[in-house]
């Protein structure tokens, strides 16, 4: 089993409110050409030396941010083209939201689930309602979500499939990525995520992302009890299956008895173009787990959806989190799922998604060798004759902020509130950029 978990596998390849245009533009200096000086050195050298060495962050020490913009502690202003990983589709400080923060902070922050609040039940109802589920479970990472989700289908295995005890087997696909616990890593085919870091979860099995024949194969064992995936592969670099491959998952999840399980913390609340990635193909998974956008990119909020026939398998004592669904984090993701819904932002994503992809199709081929996205959620891959890490050094120069992936590999993905005119002053400084190594 570990031998097929290690096995690296390769992969083939605007609706705004006025006060939202307003978040977005603040007065400051133009985009690029930016200089990073001593303030900055200051920044990265204080970290280097108290800090654990676990990331190793492109040069640029921010300070603020507003929308879709940046500053560094040296005043220069850069277009954010990485949303921290989605986290910030809103967004940066998006006003609703921070207004929520403030007013909630002033009331009560914290009572943990050994009581009831007023802004639990307030929140559930609006999140379940809204994506159709029985029941959420709330949580504070995607990485806790994604625990959440296996032990919700461990349980449902036993309770309901009648799998033999500790015999239950989750499937995976290859090029997962949905944090960095012992769990998480369990089911990872990249060295760098699970090397050294043995033993590993057992029970835990993986498949190639996007074969449905593999993944049937699978399935087929009566122990099987759920497939996690992501419906489009963030991480990996934007992988987007085949068109009929989620329809597929759920078709074969369905036949065998098996929970659908759709990591949708970086890929779903508008990213892609639609409030979930599944909903492209209109499937329904059993289970959905949410992060990152849910918190407005104010502080960590995650959730399980599950209907009750998964949900209520898990009885009192048996799961928890001391700050999931704590009242500050319930008001936050409210209010973000709010902003979401009534400003349009996955509509937003949609058009301008198409924009940046037709546009970026018209870079050099031999520097840029395929693009590829859904929404604003969009990757190039660098042709092996150049650097990912200097174009995106080099696009920070010009004022937009990018960060490689698997190497060679650069996602775009702005904040959702981003307008067709900043869209498209952006296209421009890539364009120029990469231009610029022929």
């Amino acid at each position: 089993m570990l031998s097929q978990i290690q096995k690296p596998l390769q992969h083939t390849a605007v609706v705004v409110t006025r006060a939202l245009r307003q978040h977005s533009t603040k007065t400051a200096p133009a985009v690029g050409p930016v200089k990073i000086g001593y303030p900055s050195e200051k920044v990265f050298n204080r970290e280097d030396k108290y800090g654990a060495h676990n990331y190793h962050p492109m040069p640029v020490a921010i300070k603020e941010a507003k929308g879709v913009f940046v500053w560094d502690v040296e005043g220069n202003k850069y277009y954010d083209f990485l949303s921290a990983y989605s986290a910030v589709n809103q967004g940066h400080c998006h006003p609703r939201i921070i207004a929520a923060l403030k007013k909630q902070a002033d009331l009560v922050t914290l009572t943990s689930r050994a009581f009831y609040n007023t802004c639990l039940g307030e929140y559930e109802e609006y999140i379940t309602k809204l994506f159709g589920y029985d029941k959420v479970l709330p949580m504070n990472t995607g990485v806790e979500g994604g625990e959440t989700a296996c032990k919700l289908a461990r349980k449902w295995a036993y309770k309901v499939k009648k799998v033999p005890e500790n015999q239950a087997r989750i499937i995976f696909a290859a090029g997962n990525f949905w944090g960095r616990t012992l769990a998480a890593i369990s089911s990872s085919t990249d060295p760098s995520s699970y090397k050294d870091y043995g033993p590993f979860m057992p029970g835990f099995s993986v498949v190639p992302y996007d074969d449905l024949q593999a993944l049937e194969k699978e399935l087929q064992d009566p122990n099987v009890c759920a497939f996690m995936f992501e419906p489009i592969q963030g991480e990996a670099g934007v992988v987007v299956p085949k068109d009929g491959y989620l329809k597929g998952v759920r078709e074969l999840c369905t036949k065998y008895n098996v929970l659908m399980v759709a990591d949708e913390v970086q890929t779903g609340l508008g990213r892609t173009g639609k409030r979930l990635a599944c909903d492209h193909e209109n499937v329904r998974p059993d289970l959905v787990i949410l992060g990152k956008a849910l918190s407005g990119g104010v502080l960590p909020v995650s959730a399980v959806l599950a209907d009750d026939k998964v949900m209520l398998t898990i009885l009192p004592g048996e799961h928890g989190s001391t700050f999931g669904g704590n009242p500050l984090a319930c008001k936050v993701a409210l209010e973000s799922l709010q902003v979401l819904e009534e400003e349009k932002l996955a509509e937003n994503a949609k058009n301008l998604g198409e924009i940046l992809r037709k546009e970026l199709r018209k870079l050099p081929k031999d520097i840029v060798s395929l693009v590829r996205g859904r929404g604003l959620l969009n990757a190039i891959v660098i042709n092996s004759n150049y650097d990912a890490w200097d174009v995106c050094l080099k696009l920070r120069d010009n004022g937009l902020l990018a960060k490689p992936t698997h190497g060679d590999i650069i996602r775009f993905a702005p904040p959702l509130v981003i307008t067709e005119d900043q869209l498209r002053e952006c296209i421009d400084i890539i364009s120029r950029v990469v231009v610029a190594f022929k």
